[in-house]
């Protein structure tokens, strides 16, 4: 079912003030994370490896310390090879900010407070 021209506004409206008020947020949870890294994918496959062979190893020659360290260098590897690509600019895809963000945020909250009592009236009558 299509929103009615108030309806969209509305949204339009509520979109803006999120990308205002938690573009932090907006970047965590955009869908769009970008290409993958695939140089940054394979040196944390071979680091990982590195670290497999390291780990092996030490349990071979009965060092423990090398083991750890081994162990250490496969999971920096992992974490590195399973990292969500770093994007620049995430901040910038949001709308700008404006600079009196408190004042257009009450106003905002004001507004659908409003329209919300509206609604509320309306369907008494």
């Amino acid at each position: 079912m299509p929103l009615s021209e108030q309806e969209q506004r509305l949204l339009e409206e509520m979109e803006r003030s999120l990308y205002q008020n938690d573009a932090d947020f907006v970047a965590t949870v955009n869908p769009r994370r970008g290409k993958p890294n695939y140089t940054v994918l394979a040196i944390g496959v071979l680091i990982a490896v590195v670290g497999v062979a390291a780990l092996l190893g030490g349990v071979i020659i009965q060092q423990p310390i090398v083991g750890v360290l081994g162990f250490a260098v496969m999971f920096v590897g992992v974490l590195l090879a399973v990292a969500p690509p770093r994007r620049r600019g995430t901040v910038a895809d949001a709308p700008p900010a404006s600079s009196s963000r408190k004042g257009g945020s009450s106003r905002f909250m004001d507004t659908l407070n409003e329209r919300w009592d509206q609604r509320q009236d309306g369907g008494r009558d």
